[in-house]
């Protein structure tokens, strides 16, 4: 009888065996042995496969990379998760808040990788991530409105330290004007109104400064405010003397200006500040923060997942014991550090060790959100992997990255498996 049983078992773990052969066993087996030859397959090589993989460049930011991923995504990730469970315990929309975080879970890589792509997008008007440095980086310093500002044709200023100098030094009495040309229409301040001729006033230097240019061939008079032309509103003005700077004023919403009599005999200076690029924000896919990039996306898919495995073990705490620290007189904090924490130990290395395995094998995040330009910068073995074995047609080399990944995550597995054995004999 009992050989029939176990004739039964076999015959329905065949099935199982057979694919875990034909889909695992058979493919580490043939990697092992193709690492070993070149590329054609009809060379053997020995090790050089193996040497490649200290001193191919590629391979080795790859390597670098990986680590990074692995000390920090499943930490972060991990304890993401953790913050979130305990404290969507304490709230009443916790369930909610659990479904939306655990939602990104729903979406594949590629999927993600397409939406941080464009999350990430320099233009602050399409990536969501610059919007918002932006619009907080401009709330304390606000940029200039006339970046493109310019003097045109027979102008009485001329460039100077990133901003415009007027070429005679001005005087008391004396009505002065500085039109410039360069601002499209709808870049021009709020506050802009029709520019206006300033008047001469005794003792004063007046002044206009304005957009000089009026849409139509041959419109408009040169040098001069016409009605159709506006007044750069806010435009910084400085009476400059030896070097010094002895009056200042900001251009009023017509362009006009007025300088005390100490700015008599001054040069008049649009400052650098006026003309200062727009601030455009972070260069998140550039070779120096594209992988913690990648690594925020890979964090925003599975901080869900930790969290509700991490939920799930918190749900098995006795809160007895919770109530005993609270009582005993321990605060919130320590209850956390020194009683929820170790109790979830057990968890939290299944679900950092879970993270560490899929880490190690990350690649459709990589590949689709870092862009070409910096994308050796991101590389990772998965990564490059792909690219020895299709795009440089080295598969030699790939085989024995692919060994590489295996040797790495066998002593994951195997503290995992350690792990399980322990728990069972408890």
């Amino acid at each position: 009888m009992t050989g029939t049983r176990r004739t039964v078992a076999a015959l329905f773990l065949l099935p199982a065996l057979v694919l875990l052969g034909a889909l695992v066993v058979y493919p580490i087996g043939y990697s092992v042995i193709r690492s070993f030859y070149n590329a054609s397959g009809d060379g053997f090589t020995g090790v050089d496969n193996y040497k490649t993989l200290f001193t191919d460049d590629g391979i080795r930011t790859a390597l670098k990379n990986n680590v990074i991923w692995v000390i920090f995504a499943p930490t972060v990730s991990t304890a993401l998760g953790l913050i979130f469970a305990v404290l969507t315990e304490r709230v009443r929309w916790g369930t909610a808040f659990k479904l939306v975080a655990f939602m990104p879970m729903a979406i594949s890589m590629l999927a993600a990788g397409i939406i941080f792509r464009l999350v990430y997008d320099q233009d602050p008007h399409k990536g969501v991530a610059n919007a918002v440095w932006v619009g907080v980086h401009d709330t304390f310093a606000q940029s200039s409105a006339f970046p493109k500002a310019h003097p045109g044709r027979e102008s009485p200023l001329v460039p100077q330290n990133g901003g415009f100098v007027t070429r005679a030094t001005v005087h008391a009495g004396q009505a002065v004007t500085l039109p410039l040309v360069g601002v499209a229409p709808d870049q021009m301040p709020d506050g802009a109104k029709k520019a206006v001729a300033a008047q001469p006033e005794p003792g004063k230097i007046t002044g206009t400064t304005w957009q000089d240019f009026t849409r139509g061939k041959g419109v408009g008079r040169l040098g001069a405010p016409d009605p159709s032309e506006l007044g750069y509103a806010g435009m910084r003005i400085e009476a400059v003397k030896d070097g010094k700077v002895v009056a200042s004023t900001d251009a009023a919403g017509d362009g006009t200006f007025t300088l005390p009599a100490s700015a008599d005999g001054a040069q008049l200076r649009l400052p650098a500040s006026n003309f200062k690029e727009p601030y455009n924000g972070v260069e998140w896919l550039g070779p120096a923060l594209v992988t913690p990039a990648v690594i925020g996306a890979y964090v925003w898919m599975w901080a869900g997942f930790a969290m509700v495995l991490i939920a799930a073990g918190l749900a098995g705490v006795p809160r007895e014991l919770l109530e005993a620290a609270r009582v005993d007189g321990a605060n919130e904090w320590q209850v956390f550090r020194k009683v929820t924490v170790p109790l979830l130990a057990p968890v939290l290395a299944v679900v950092t060790v879970t993270l560490m395995i899929n880490v190690l094998k990350v690649f459709d995040l990589v590949y689709i959100i870092a862009p070409g330009s910096s994308q050796d910068d991101a590389n990772v073995l998965a990564l490059e992997l792909y690219r020895k074995g299709f795009a440089e047609n080295q598969p030699g080399v790939a085989s024995a990255i692919a060994v590489l990944l295996l040797v790495l995550v066998i002593p994951v597995m195997l503290f995992n498996i350690r792990r399980l054995r322990r728990e069972v004999r408890r």
